[in-house]
């Protein structure tokens, strides 16, 4: 894992390196893990260049592609831009506007143990909002909802993680703040290529060593700001054992990850080209 110098992006990584269970290497180079894009100077787009990227994977609800509006890489031809909500939402998205609506979808059994899901108003579609009811409940809060983007959005989960396995060039994930749901994505890809598990966590964890940065970066937007105001710091730290209790559960209820992802439409032939994506 190696952290990447941009202007305008404060939790950017290519995690290009990581170890897997039978002694390789993730290459560098084929997936990039960030915070959102809405900034990006003009080097800060050749860097992108220059690192070979060719996919975005846009993490991001419609209510906050619409809200953010036009980013800096929309309609330029070198980049493929996907977009896949990871919430539950009915938000009306103006025409022309990039994004896109949904509701839940079939969990092909990945079952909820707790609320169910909901319509949501759209305070809800934007990350951190408080006490959001989970679709699946563990004992810890972030797993709970990492599972809950499985159970919701199965469609979503698997549509990122193919942008990703399929991908022309590199890919490069990112939500907000690229903690949440870029980890959730970032650590499925990686374990389904065979990546050391301890490294996978060690990876999710590294977002707390930029939260200050991130935080500061998303306080200065409109959209974030109400949404993130008087939250301590503390309560957006990406936690090892937060990680763990996920990927946890996806080996104790279904003998692992890509067993997991079976059940909601992950295939053989996905597993086989996420491990040509990322492994060579």
């Amino acid at each position: 894992m190696q952290w990447l110098a941009f202007d305008s992006l404060v939790n950017a990584r290519d995690v290009g390196g990581i170890p897997t269970v039978d002694g390789g290497r993730i290459l560098p180079r084929r997936l990039i893990r960030s915070d959102n894009l809405q900034a990006l100077t003009p080097d800060d787009i050749q860097r992108l260049r220059d690192l070979g990227v060719t996919d975005i994977v846009d993490l991001r609800s419609a209510f906050e592609v619409q809200a953010e509006g036009p980013g800096p890489l929309d309609h330029r031809a070198e980049f493929t831009i996907h977009r896949h909500s990871f919430f539950v939402e009915q938000v009306s998205v103006g025409a022309g506007a990039p994004g896109a609506t949904g509701a839940a979808g079939d969990t092909g059994g990945i079952e909820a143990s707790g609320a169910n899901a909901r319509d949501e108003l759209p305070g809800d579609v934007l990350p951190w909002a408080g006490e959001r009811p989970h679709t699946i409940q563990v004992e810890d809060g972030f797993a709970s909802s990492y599972l809950s983007f499985l159970a919701d959005r199965p469609e979503s989960v698997l549509a990122a993680l193919r942008a990703v396995a399929y991908a022309d060039g590199a890919a490069l994930v990112h939500c907000a703040a690229g903690k949440d749901r870029t980890g959730t994505t970032v650590a499925l890809a990686l374990m389904i290529a065979g990546a050391d598990v301890d490294a996978v966590v060690e990876d999710y964890a590294a977002s707390t060593e930029r939260i200050d940065l991130i935080l500061a970066r998303l306080l200065a937007r409109e959209t974030y700001a109400e949404n993130l105001s008087g939250r301590p710091a503390s309560s957006h730290h990406t936690r090892p054992e937060s990680m763990r209790a996920f990927l946890g559960y996806a080996e104790e209820r279904f003998g692992g990850v890509e067993p997991m992802l079976g059940m909601i439409g992950w295939t053989p032939a996905d597993t086989a080209q996420m491990r040509v994506k990322l492994r060579g």
